[in-house]
C-alpha cells in the first residue's frame, strides 16, 4: 500500500470491506513482519516536533518591543559617554535573557519527561494474538481493540462493536458521539462507553489530529498571556514616549539647546522607566515552576 494514499475523510465514505482491501488487511490483523515493513514505510505514529536551535532561541530574547527600548536606551548611553549606565542596561538585558532561557529549557525538559511517562499503549492483533503495543508503533492496517476510558491512538474505522466517544477537543462537539460499525473515530478522542474492534486507517501526521496540529504550527497563534503582556508593554511604551516628547518639547521652547546632553540623558531615563524590564523573566519563571 502507498503511504498516505487516502485521507481519513475518504475512508469515512467507503464501505468497511473496501477499507480493509485498501489497507491490505483482514479482521485478523497484520503479521509482525508486515507491521515492521509498514512502520519503516509510514514512520512512527507520532507528530514530529521541530527542535529549535537553543543558541538561536537565546539570541531571539534580545529581539522584541521590550528589548528594543532597552537597546535604544543603551545606545543613547554609549553615545553620551555614560558607559557605566550602558553596561548596566546590557547586563539587565542579558540577565533577563539567561534566566528566561534556562527556565524555559527546564520546563521543556519536564514536559518531555511527562510525555514519556504518559506514553499510550494499545491492544493490537498481531500474528493472530492480542498484545499490548506502544501507540507510536501502530501502523495503518493494524486491528486494535478500544474500550471505556481509552484514548483513541490513531484514526480508525470500526470493524465491530460500538463506542461513545468524546471528540470535543478536535471537533468542538460538546456531547459524546455515538459510533457504530463502519464509522470513523479520530486519534486523541476519549472513549466514554462501549468496546469495539477497529482498523487503523491513518497514523501520525496523516491523522485528523496531526493535520490540525500542523495547521496550528503554521498559523503560530499568540497566547492570551502574550497578548496581555504586549498590551502592557505598549501602554507603558506609549506613556513613556509621550512624556519624553512633552519634556523635550518644553526644553526646545525654553531655549535649553545648550543642555542637549542633559535632555538626551533624560530621554534614557524615560526609556528605562517605560520598560517593565523583569516582566518576561518573571512570567517565564512562573510558567517553568508551574510546569515542574
Amino acid at each position: 500500500m502507498d503511504s498516505g494514499a487516502r485521507s481519513t475523510s475518504e475512508y469515512k465514505k467507503i464501505p468497511l470491506k473496501e477499507t480493509l482491501e485498501s489497507l491490505q488487511t483482514t479482521a485478523n490483523g497484520l503479521s509482525g513482519a508486515e507491521a515492521a515493513k509498514r512502520l519503516a514505510l509510514f514512520g512512527h505514529n507520532e507528530i514530529t516536533e521541530k527542535k529549535k536551535n537553543p543558541f538561536l532561541e537565546f539570541l531571539l530574547r534580545y529581539w522584541g518591543p521590550m528589548p528594543w527600548l532597552l537597546e535604544l536606551a543603551m545606545g543613547l548611553s554609549f553615545v553620551l559617554h555614560h558607559t557605566l549606565e550602558g553596561i548596566i542596561i546590557f547586563v539587565l538585558l542579558t540577565v533577563n535573557a539567561v534566566i528566561g532561557h534556562l527556565h524555559s529549557r527546564g520546563s521543556q525538559k519536564a514536559i518531555e519527561l511527562l510525555k514519556k511517562k504518559l506514553a499510550i499503549k494499545a491492544k493490537a492483533l498481531r500474528d493472530g494474538k492480542w498484545g499490548m503495543q506502544e501507540s507510536r508503533d501502530l501502523v495503518p492496517g493494524d486491528i486494535i481493540s478500544i474500550g471505556l476510558g481509552d484514548i483513541v491512538p490513531a484514526d480508525a474505522k470500526i470493524v465491530s462493536g460500538g463506542l461513545s466517544v468524546d471528540a470535543s477537543a478536535l471537533t468542538g462537539e460538546s456531547l459524546p458521539v455515538e459510533t457504530h460499525e463502519s464509522d470513523i473515530i479520530y486519534s486523541s478522542a476519549v472513549v466514554r462507553r462501549g468496546t469495539a474492534r477497529c482498523a487503523v486507517v491513518n497514523t501520525g501526521a496523516h491523522t485528523y489530529f496531526g493535520k490540525t496540529a500542523e495547521l496550528v504550527n503554521i498559523a503560530k497563534p499568540k497566547s492570551h498571556q502574550e497578548a496581555v503582556m504586549m498590551a502592557m508593554v505598549k501602554y507603558m511604551m506609549y506613556f513613556g514616549i509621550g512624556a519624553l516628547v512633552l519634556v523635550l518639547a518644553y526644553g526646545l521652547l525654553a531655549n535649553l539647546h545648550e543642555h542637549l546632553v542633559t535632555m538626551l540623558t533624560l530621554a534614557v531615563i524615560f526609556l528605562m522607566g517605560a520598560v517593565p524590564v523583569a516582566l518576561p523573566a518573571v512570567l517565564t519563571i512562573v510558567q517553568a515552576v508551574g510546569a515542574m
